[in-house]
């Protein structure tokens, strides 16, 4: 695992971002999207985050991206301005290795920095076994949820776990006026 490098997503980096991210919707169950976006798509969605200060992450050896992961927005309504959703998704090539292992701690201590206070997971196809249930549970998530036959792809319905992790001291502590979900929303934003 040593030999990847975490570092922040640039623009230069959304080719490859899509390419794992298409592999992702055509052959997994991790996403519900049933087309794979564009690149164009893909930038667009990587602008906004990037336009909230969010983190977005990828994973590199040797020059070459073979993962990435991002906390963005849970919901748009401003109460849920402390909590972010994350997303991880590791090239084919990559799974196994400890990438979205690495990715997802570094993405933590992201959104710890920031001032978040909840990260939630949101796992398609999230049965006991699945790789993504498994990692968020190796990081200290927690389940909080699921939703039976929520999702139709592949022929068969998914169900959606919900997985929570605390951070900063989560509700029992008042907001941080100095952090940046604070700070965005005194100035206007969401």
């Amino acid at each position: 695992m040593s030999n990847f490098t975490i570092r922040a997503a640039g623009a230069a980096d959304i080719d490859r971002i899509t390419e794992i991210y298409a592999d992702a919707v055509k052959h997994g169950t991790a996403s519900y999207e049933l087309e794979p976006p564009s690149r164009a798509e893909m930038g667009n969605r990587y602008d906004g985050l990037a336009a909230g200060s969010f983190p977005y992450l990828v994973a590199e050896k040797d020059g070459i991206v073979l993962g990435y992961a991002y906390a963005g927005p849970f919901r748009p309504r401003p109460a849920y301005r402390f909590v972010v959703e994350d997303s991880v998704y590791v090239a084919p090539e990559a799974k196994g290795q400890g990438v979205g292992f690495l990715l997802m701690q570094a993405l933590i201590d992201s959104a710890r920095m920031a001032g978040f206070r909840q990260i939630i997971a949101v796992i398609g196809d999230g049965h006991a076994d699945s790789a993504s249930v498994r990692l968020h549970e190796k990081l200290g998530f927690r389940h909080s949820g699921r939703l039976e036959g929520s999702g139709y792809k592949h022929g068969r319905w998914l169900d959606t776990v919900f997985m929570q992790l605390t951070l900063n001291g989560g509700a029992e502590l008042p907001p941080d006026p100095d952090s940046l979900p604070e700070r965005r929303f005194r100035l206007g934003g969401k």
